[in-house]
């Protein structure tokens, strides 16, 4: 069966140095790219996450991304980020009750992804207190991601729920339980290796974590890490410390093994994912090449520009087919 073409995207944000609108447009245009995830950018109005900007700030990135011949792939949304309850705990994190978030973030979530045209939602799986265990809130996290998950299929989404530390879906296994008890359509999973190797995993154990989300996987986020003073497990991550992050192809995040296994999953991938009417399977660089941090982090027009390479020597080597932009595509 042939192989379909892996859509590759990023987080245009990391590409500018003012996170300005045209700087993310032209780097992402001039690396090749055809589609960007939206977190963070500066419309005219200073800087923004995209759940903050006004109908007339959509309006004018919808007129600009189409003069640089770009797609949202996803609303890099930080959908899940809060507390699940409100327990003090150390940590600067919010609380928000769960009704009135379904109701008003997860809903603008849904509107920003309706005005930039796209299908995908990113999203997380809640704090749960610091220094309690994640395997004891599944149940309410599940319930709570059910609905986000029901009020994504009502408006035609997916939510697409990223592994990442400090959550209750810190590692694969957890992502894989949770999905396997929501089990709706509309909820898909995002492997990012990098998020798993900084928490103190060896590379054969990124690469289970990544077989375990396979039965629920929607997307991947690529970013890698490698910091040779990780001797064992980190049980609570300081994010904003994080300063080990490298390019795709030098990491210990498994890529190899896992995009050479992703070769031939990727037409029941696909499959998976077009029938959520998903151009495709999205490959997402957020590579993090210059600093990262809770809710974003920095890999300039350079540092993307190395991210990209990376990652398609990698494909290159595994023989999983991609797309950049070709003669053919200019305008």
């Amino acid at each position: 069966m042939t192989c379909p073409p892996i859509l590759l995207s990023g987080f245009a944000d990391e590409s500018a140095n003012e996170k300005l609108a045209i700087q993310q447009y032209t780097a992402f245009a001039a690396i090749g790219l055809k589609y960007y995830s939206i977190r963070f950018v500066d419309a005219g109005d200073g800087i923004k996450n995209v759940m903050a900007l006004s109908e007339k700030e959509i309006n004018h990135l919808v007129n600009l991304q189409a003069d640089y011949g770009l797609k949202v792939s996803s609303i890099g949304s930080p959908i899940g980020k809060v507390k699940l309850l409100d327990q003090e705990d150390g940590t600067q994190n919010k609380f928000i009750p769960f009704d009135q978030y379904l109701a008003n973030d997860v809903q603008t979530a849904c509107d920003r992804a309706e005005a930039f045209g796209c299908k995908l939602l990113r999203g997380f799986s809640f704090y749960h207190p610091k220094g309690t265990a994640p395997e004891d809130h599944l149940d309410q996290v599940c319930d709570q991601l059910t609905a986000i998950a029901e009020a994504c299929d009502a408006r035609g989404l997916t939510f697409g729920l990223e592994v990442e530390a400090n959550l209750v879906g810190q590692s694969g296994d957890l992502l894989a339980k949770i999905a396997s008890q929501v089990n709706h359509p509309a909820m898909v999973t995002i492997f990012d290796g990098a998020n798993i190797v900084m928490q103190g995993f060896t590379p054969d154990q990124v690469y289970r974590q990544y077989l375990a989300m396979k039965p629920s996987l929607g997307w991947l986020h690529i970013k890698d890490y490698s910091d040779p003073a990780l001797t064992g497990r980190v049980e609570h991550v300081d994010e904003e410390s994080a300063s080990h992050f490298v390019p795709a192809d030098r990491g210990d995040s498994a890529h190899e093994a896992i995009l050479r296994d992703l070769r031939d999953f990727m037409p029941t991938l696909n499959q998976r994912m077009t029938a959520r009417g998903v151009d495709g399977v999205f490959m997402d660089l957020e590579p993090h090449l210059k600093g990262g941090g809770q809710f974003g982090g920095f890999s300039g027009p350079d540092g993307m520009g190395v991210a990209v390479r990376a990652l398609c020597r990698v494909l290159d080597y595994v023989d999983l087919p991609y797309q950049l932009r070709t003669f053919d595509d200019l305008k």
